[in-house]
């Protein structure tokens, strides 16, 4: 009885190290001044720029995932319904062009398809990321730094 105890809290302490959820995320400043969100086992970081799109693709603990082989698309909701495909432009990032308005109030999905045969999703609300990509809600008791813990 005293192992499963010693188990059953271990679990309990290990699960707030791995779990993040949106808003955590979005404390945080991002790499590339975009919008982070889980997917599996990646994060992908979502930058807009003039009928534009970029998606970032890092693992758990901030390292670059290659975007070698991966594609996919984005669709962005804005007023109109827009799919804006996506291919590997750099290390980490897939781009596309598409046009769209950015709205406070859009939301945006990113599919990817990895090389591996695995398909990831991802949902955004880019609108409530400002500018300089820093989420307007940074906790400063945490200084946004709230992802130490994958490191």
């Amino acid at each position: 009885m005293k192992t499963m105890t010693g188990v059953l809290l271990a679990l309990a302490l290990a699960t707030p190290a791995f779990a993040h959820d949106d808003a955590t995320l979005d404390a945080m400043p991002s790499p590339n001044g975009g919008q982070v969100r889980m997917s599996g086992p990646y994060h992908f970081e979502l930058v807009l720029g003039d009928n534009a799109v970029s998606v970032y693709l890092t693992d758990h603990a901030d390292t670059p995932v290659p975007s070698e082989g991966v594609g996919g698309n984005v669709i962005i909701m804005s007023g109109e319904r827009v799919t804006i495909p996506v291919v590997p432009t750099g290390d980490n990032r897939l781009t596309g062009q598409g046009t769209f308005e950015k709205r406070p109030d859009m939301k945006a999905i990113a599919s990817l398809n990895f090389p591996d045969g695995n398909s990831w999703q991802a949902r955004f609300t880019p609108g409530t990321v400002s500018v300089q990509g820093e989420s307007a809600a940074v906790d400063p008791a945490t200084d946004g730094d709230d992802h130490a813990h994958h490191h």
